[in-house]
């Protein structure tokens, strides 16, 4: 939860520590990314002439880097990556001076600036491994789903090694979050911005912000009040600076106080800073920023109060038009107009996009509305006025109705990557045009913008117990929406979270179909990422699950599932055994087609064993099978397997009829592939039996038919 900018537009490091010479809202917009896929950019340039108010402070972290550090007194150069330490309270524009670092130091890291924020917007610590995993993501290094934070966070230093860039983590609650995030990188930085030390990190001194001095505080009322009041009256402006604390929070919220009434003198801002009441046990230090704040709050509207209360629910700390008016309950527009204006008086600031159209160039639309966020320091002071101001009944309905909003912006975003003429691209036709999007590309670029927040509203559902039946659509909805836009093996990470979440749910309710299912996605997930043990253990228990309830679907899948996991092991006693009592299900629910698939797996874990009695057994009866069921197709491959299992048992000549059969069905069922393939088997079988010629004859003829289904 940062607090570099509380003002309208980006805030540059100049704005929040008293030197900007731009006006409100020309500010830069923000990190960009350059062309490299992944890889972050430098933060954009600020235009500003000079950065004034901390020079002291900017100084002294520019001679840190250069000291020699513990590990380098011997003339080596370390082995992980030098740590700089920027402590100071909320407020206190901590971030505003990492980022002026980073931007002078971008020049020196062509690998560019990653960034994490470590605390999330309730307050609590963000996850690490969810941490690494989203800096991986920024450097394009793709992770296996459900990976441990070990393995995450090992993982990233791997990536960094070799690496010349910034690692910036901001907000960070101790260290203990920062530690397994650091480079074993001499060539990177870590620029850390806490509230105290780092207590068990080597080698980091702390540069420690107080408050600015007056003339930067004035400054920084002028760039907002307009210079002809503060030269009007000197004094009293510095008054208002020392009143604020010289904390850039406060004075940038002051001064959009200020401007936003130009009829009033700096003498009324002083006088209307002290009319606000104190809580008698709010500490010194805190009690500029809770005066500011105040002053701003008392003088909104009643509705736009209400929304600046609610927004506090909004999921990963991020709002847009969207969340705000399903929050409050009222329209998409009169939301968008009053996070415009809470951005102008500094209560929220800007969140850059990466892009602000629709990524095939078309339109913005509206669902692409700018995202705000609620700078870190204002957390506290807004959640705390909705906790006094709104009943437990109404944060829940508010929360109920941007969940639902949510799900329906997931439907509409999923629709889009489905052909026009889709009865769920007609369905979405006929939505407000607000939940609408142009094009399968702004989608696209919704849901990528969106995707924290998104994964958190999951979270936030599932942790609300009362919301089990909305929260359960809503990860419905987002896994869809995920497999529509960005395939199984991109979305699988995300998939894994969302599984998980489901499970939680199921467990929580006792709802043992959802439960098998949940433990059946997560043991897929987990077979494919090698965790084996893993993924045996769930399979189980989603079929304890299923058979709970008697779900035929699910405890087959799971039988099936843990015959193919005993393959993967190279088990093929197991693998057999498992195959086949999901066989007796499917054979006792009539499902010929599932059952002459079986046969086949089966037989395949019987000829990987080396015993061809059984193997050719269990292939006979998928032959059979196929055959009653009218599947030419699959009668003819399974043929030629019965085929290949007779050649290994050291019977050509029956191979070789068989091998003939298999061709026969494969020309039935118009299997040019599968009919070449057979041909150049024949033609081997045929050379083993000493007719070269016959073999050249249909070696050549599935040479051809292999180059004709090959273009």
């Amino acid at each position: 939860m940062t607090d570099q900018a509380v003002g309208g537009g980006y805030l540059p490091p100049e704005m929040v520590d008293g030197a900007a010479t731009a006006a409100p809202g020309q500010w830069a917009s923000g990190p960009r990314r350059d062309g490299a896929a992944g890889r972050p950019a430098a933060p954009a340039a600020v235009t500003a002439p000079g950065f004034a108010g901390r020079r002291r402070e900017l100084k002294a972290l520019h001679a840190d880097i250069a000291r020699a550090g513990l590990d380098t007194l011997s003339g080596h150069k370390g082995a992980r990556s030098r740590v700089l330490l920027i402590a100071g309270r909320p407020g206190s524009g901590r971030t505003a001076l990492a980022e002026e670092l980073l931007r002078e130091l971008a020049d020196g890291h062509p690998d560019g600036v990653l960034r994490a924020t470590l605390t999330g917007p309730g307050g609590e610590p963000a996850d690490t491994a969810r941490t690494a995993r989203d800096l991986l993501a920024a450097l394009g290094v793709d992770a296996p789903p459900g990976a441990a934070e070990d393995d995450l966070t090992e993982q990233l230093r791997q990536a960094l090694a070799g690496r010349r860039a910034l690692l910036f983590l901001d907000d960070a609650p101790g260290a203990e979050q920062v530690e397994p995030l650091l480079p074993d990188a001499p060539d990177c930085l870590v620029v850390v911005v806490a509230q105290g030390p780092l207590t068990g990190i080597p080698d980091v001194r702390p540069c420690a912000l107080g408050g600015l001095d007056s003339a930067a505080g004035v400054e920084m009322l002028s760039r907002y009040a307009g210079p002809t009041r503060i030269t009007v009256d000197p004094r009293t402006a510095d008054s208002v600076a020392e009143d604020c604390g010289g904390q850039p929070a406060a004075l940038v919220l002051a001064g959009a106080w200020l401007a936003a009434r130009p009829k009033s003198s700096v003498a009324d801002l002083r006088q209307a800073l002290h009319a606000v009441p104190l809580p008698p046990d709010l500490p010194t230090g805190a009690r500029p920023l809770f005066r500011a704040f105040r002053l701003v709050y008392d003088a909104l509207p009643s509705p736009a109060a209400r929304i600046l209360r609610l927004i506090t629910l909004a999921p990963a700390g991020l709002v847009d038009a969207h969340i705000a008016s399903a929050l409050a309950g009222c329209s998409v527009a009169a939301a968008a107009t009053t996070l415009g204006d809470f951005a102008t008086l500094g209560l929220l600031r800007p969140v850059a996009a990466e892009d602000d159209g629709a990524a095939d160039g078309g339109t913005p639309d509206l669902a692409l509305r700018p995202q705000y966020r609620l700078p870190g320091c204002l957390g506290p002071p807004a959640g705390e006025l909705l906790r006094e101001h709104e009943r437990p009944a109404d944060v829940q309905l508010a929360r109920a109705r941007m969940l639902e909003r949510t799900v329906r912006l997931l439907q509409s975003c999923r629709a889009m990557g489905e052909p026009a003429d889709s009865p769920a691209r007609q369905k979405v036709a006929g939505l407000p045009r607000s939940l609408r999007f142009s094009s399968k590309g702004a989608a696209a670029h919704w849901l990528r913008s969106r995707r924290g927040a998104l994964l958190d509203a999951a979270r936030i559902a599932v942790a609300d117990g009362e919301l089990d039946t909305l929260d359960r659509r809503l990860m419905a909805a987002l896994t869809r929406t995920l497999l529509a836009h960005e395939g199984p093996e991109a979305a699988a990470p995300d998939l894994y979270a969302l599984h998980g979440l489901v499970l939680q749910v199921a467990e929580r309710r006792e709802l043992p179909r959802e439960r098998a299912a949940a433990l059946l996605n997560l043991a897929d997930l987990d077979g494919q990422a090698g965790r084996t043990d893993q993924a045996l253990a769930r399979y189980r228990g989603a079929l304890e699950a299923a058979r709970s309830v008697q779900d035929p679907v699910a405890t087959g899948r799971a039988l099936e599932s843990l015959g193919g996991t005993y393959t993967a092991l190279g088990d093929w006693q197991r693998a057999a055994d498992w195959y086949g009592r999901a066989l007796e299900l499917r054979l006792a629910r009539g499902e010929g087609g599932d059952a002459a698939r079986l046969h086949g797996r089966i037989g395949g874990a019987h000829t990987y064993a080396g015993r061809w009695g059984e193997a050719l057994k269990a292939w006979r009866a998928a032959v059979g099978t196929y055959r009653r069921t009218g599947d030419v197709a699959g009668q003819a491959r399974a043929t030629g397997e019965l085929a290949r299992v007779q050649e290994y048992a050291g019977r050509p000549e029956e191979a070789l009829r068989t091998c003939l059969e298999a061709l026969d069905i494969a020309r039935k069922a118009g299997d040019g592939r599968l009919e070449a393939a057979l041909q150049l088997r024949i033609a081997d079988t045929l050379d083993r039996l000493g007719d070269p010629a016959a073999a050249r004859l249909h070696r050549a003829v599935g040479e051809r038919l292999l180059e004709d289904h090959s273009k």
